[in-house]
């Protein structure tokens, strides 16, 4: 299984995905370009965290991590123009509203952990992160 999967707010954030693409009414729709700008950005937040949970560090998974919340809140923003235009239902903007704030918080609670991770090492003396075992092909140009 990828490690991004194992992440209960990538789960949330997956989740939030696929309830944006089913709320928006199709490409025939006059603002059809608003909704894909939505379902663009409330998709990055988790494919943001797929791709911090397979980089390798904690850093660079903390730096992912801020990414997805910057993602998130420009999802926010998209919802309430998704709403504004009439593309969501009042009701329909409110539940997803609601869990992009829920993926917000949990993402910004994973970074604190993660950061504080980072801090740990370092006061040990380690290293942020240590690199991933070597394959025997990469051990054997080593020799």
């Amino acid at each position: 299984m990828s490690p991004f999967r194992r992440l209960h707010v990538w789960a949330k954030a997956h989740e939030l995905t696929l309830r944006v693409h089913r709320a928006l009414p199709g490409s025939g729709h006059p603002q059809a370009a608003v909704g894909a700008q939505l379902r663009r950005a409330i998709a990055a937040i988790p494919a943001t965290i797929a791709a911090g949970a397979g980089l390798g560090s904690q850093a660079r998974l903390a730096r992912a991590l801020e990414v997805a919340i910057a993602a998130s809140h420009a999802g926010l923003y998209q919802l309430l123009l998704a709403r504004d235009l009439g593309l969501l239902a009042p009701s329909d903007y409110a539940m997803l509203e609601a869990r992009t704030r829920e993926v917000q918080a949990k993402l910004v609670l994973l970074r604190r952990r993660v950061r504080q991770r980072i801090a740990g090492n370092a006061k040990r003396g380690g290293r942020a992160a240590s690199p991933p075992p070597a394959t025997e092909s990469q051990a054997a140009v080593r020799r």
